[in-house]
Order: C-alpha cells, then structure tokens, then sequence
C-alpha cells in the first residue's frame, strides 16, 4: 500500500505530465478566439470572426480534401498490404521470416526525408506526374508498418488452438474467418487504421516529396505560418481539426471498451 506522500508524488507528476501535453493544444484552441490577429498574450478578446473566413477558405478546403482523400487511400492500402503480410508471416514458416518481418518494419524507423529523397527519385526517373497517387504510395510506406505491427501482434497472442478447434467442428475456410479470425482481429484493424489514418494526414516531410505543386492541409498550414499573414484563420482549422479528431478515438476507445476479446487478454 502506497503512501500518502507517495500518491501525491505520482498525481503531480501526472498533472506535469497532462500539462506538458496539452497546455500547448490549449493555448492553440484559445488563439483560435483571439480578438486580434497578432497573437500575443494575454489575448486582446474573445471572439468567433475568424471561423467564417476559414471555414471558407478555398485553397484551405482543397487542401482539406486533398489529406482526406490521400489519408482514406493510404490507410486503405495499408489495411490490405499489411494484414496480408501479418497473416503470411505468422502462419507460414519459411527461410528468412524473421529477415522479412524486419524490412516490413524498417520504413517506420527511416527518417521521413531519406523515405522522401528516395522517391522523389524514384518517380522523377520514371517520369511519374506527382499528384495523389505518389502521396498516397508514400504515406503507404510507414501506414502499412502500423497495421502489420497491430495485426501481427494480435495474431501472436491469438491461440492456434481457436481456429484447429473451428475446423474440428466442420466450419470451413470462411466460416473460420467470420466467427473466429475476424473478431480477434476486428479491434486490432481498426486501432490500425486509426493510427495510419492519422499518420497519413499530419505528415509533412515525406508529402513535400512527393506532392508536386500540390498542397495537403499540414503543408498549407506550415506555409501560412511561415508567411504569418493568416495566423487567426490557421489557428481556427488547427481547433476544428482537433474537435473532429475526438470523434474517431472516441469512437475507438468504446469498439475496444465493448469487445469481448479484449476484455480477456
């Protein structure tokens, strides 16, 4: 049993630690209502002006549409590729296995601007147009390293044992996916999809490489920051961003909440 002094120890340093997190997402989500369009604290005022003008920014919106898209295609990509290689890795054996599972897992170690420099090259040799394809093959690089690591991980602590018993009771091949396979892994796929999902729309170094002419919407905010002309319509997306982003964690935490597999790990 803990100590007083020891339980008050640990809760400031969870408070430091919540405050070194979100302090800086809170102080964003103020400037969003700040009166002026200089931030400087403490704040002029609060006010909602700037929300209409960047709501309906134009080049702001292309470029929302442009991450989504990119994002939904990668993580879709990544969804296919590296349940695939998960599943191919844990249930065959085969010379040089471990050798594979490495170099599946590599790209998320690589700095982004050596994944980028890379194919930049690649693609200006095959004289490829950059536009969305070469965004989403090189958010796909690092999104399927996420999914193969959630996917194999849940296979390794899935025992073998479930699914020689649903064969031993007459299911076949796609019985045995549909009530045996698929939710054991059902929450690993969406905790995956989640988290490339995620990856794929805030990245910046890689789509610098890869976008052309193009903007997504973190080389659209990086670029009014550095120009600084429209801080208070930067700050308002950044806020809208966050607020949408609650839903799908949200959403995320109760599938993982309500399944039963996890429950019993």
């Amino acid at each position: 049993m803990e100590s007083r002094s020891t339980r008050i120890a640990l809760g400031i340093w969870v408070a430091l630690a919540l405050a070194f997190l979100y302090v800086p997402i809170a102080v964003i989500c103020l400037y969003a209502f700040n009166a002026s369009n200089v931030q400087s604290w403490p704040i002029a005022g609060l006010t909602s002006r700037w929300f209409g003008p960047a709501i309906h920014n134009g080049d702001m919106q292309q470029a929302l549409w442009l991450s989504l898209k990119a994002a939904a295609l990668s993580t879709a990509t990544a969804l296919v590729l590296g349940s695939a290689a998960s599943f191919g890795v844990h249930r065959f054996r085969f010379f040089g296995r471990d050798a594979i599972s490495f170099l599946l897992v590599l790209p998320i170690a690589l700095p982004g601007i050596i994944t980028g420099m890379a194919l930049n090259s690649y693609f200006t040799f095959w004289r490829f147009n950059f536009g969305l394809w070469t965004i989403v093959i090189g958010h796909a690089t690092f999104c399927v390293v996420v999914v193969y690591n959630n996917v194999i991980a849940r296979l390794r602590r899935t025992p073998g044992s479930l699914v020689e018993a649903s064969m031993d009771l007459g299911a076949d091949g796609w019985q045995t996916f549909r009530f045996v396979t698929w939710p054991v892994l059902s929450t690993a796929l969406v905790a995956g999809g989640l988290l490339a999902f995620a990856l794929s729309f805030d990245e910046v170094i890689v789509t610098t490489f890869t976008a052309g002419a193009q903007n997504t919407l973190p080389i659209w905010i990086f670029g009014q920051i550095r120009l600084g002309q429209q801080l208070p319509q930067v700050n308002v997306v950044v806020f809208l961003i966050l607020a949408v982003t609650i839903i799908p964690v949200a959403l995320a935490q109760r599938l993982t909440r309500e399944s039963g597999i996890l429950r019993t790990e």
